[in-house]
């Protein structure tokens, strides 16, 4: 039997290895894909079997690199799911945006999970497969990092477009976009200033941060047969942030101003 595979970027992350630990529930192999060799390696060990996580190292912004890494994927079995993880924002500011910068918050951000996507889309087509994009809130409304944003936007306009050319294949593709995530880049932020959670919980509806984990559950369902029929979405996995703020709505309602 084909053994099913599933590959996850940006895997040497906390939200990529809890994706990646969440997956092997339902696949064969998880291919762990990431530029940061050693960074790939301590993760691979620490999600356990060599012969369930296999590392591939690969750049995914250089299309050579991208080619590679889906012959070796070819090698393992057949990619039923795709999830494009990979991301990183730089500039705050649009005044702190440089054309350098934009460049590579789009090439990173939106113009790679194009280019995986087409590379392992005679795999996904066979498998009938599921492609989830984490996109992020960033993506739905302006939360600064706009090079960021404007990426992550069009990562979910490319969702869809995927879900609505390809569904004829059986392939459904979905965007997940987590608002903060509880990840080491915070807890460090949180060391320098102890009081850096609290300050952000007010502004989500459930007043708490989501985990690594909560991201990962959305993905293991929207990748699952439970999500049949379920395509061309964008989950927000954000406590409630874009839902609205009941401090802005009291605020308001408190107006004379309508």
């Amino acid at each position: 039997m084909t053994r099913s595979i599933a590959v996850v970027t940006g895997a040497a992350g906390d939200i990529g290895r809890a994706i990646a630990a969440r997956l092997s529930d339902s696949h064969d192999i998880v291919a762990l894909v990431d530029i940061d060799a050693a960074a790939l390696e301590l993760a691979a060990r620490e999600l356990g079997s060599s012969e369930r996580f296999i590392s591939v190292v690969c750049d995914i912004t250089d299309e050579a690199s991208i080619s590679a890494m889906a012959e070796v994927t070819a090698g393992l079995g057949l990619v039923r799911t795709l999830v494009n993880n990979a991301g990183a924002a730089r500039a705050v500011s649009l005044h702190d945006t440089d054309g350098a910068i934009w460049r590579a918050d789009a090439a990173l951000n939106l113009e790679a999970p194009f280019l995986v996507f087409r590379a392992l889309e005679t795999a996904l087509k066979e498998a009938q497969g599921a492609v989830v994009n984490i996109a992020s809130v960033n993506g739905l409304a302006v939360f600064g990092h706009p090079a960021y944003s404007a990426a992550k936007a069009g990562l979910i306009h490319l969702t869809q477009s995927i879900a609505v050319e390809y569904g004829k294949f059986g392939i459904r593709a979905n965007a997940v976009a987590p608002g903060t995530v509880r990840t080491q880049a915070w807890e460090a932020r949180a060391s320098a200033n102890p009081q850096v959670f609290e300050d952000v919980k007010r502004w989500y509806a459930l007043r708490r941060i989501a985990t690594a984990e909560d991201v990962a559950n959305a993905v293991f369902f929207l990748a699952s047969e439970q999500a049949r029929a379920i395509t061309g979405v964008c989950l927000a996995v954000d406590c409630g942030l874009t839902a609205g703020q009941a401090e802005l709505a009291r605020t308001f309602s408190q107006s004379d101003h309508y």
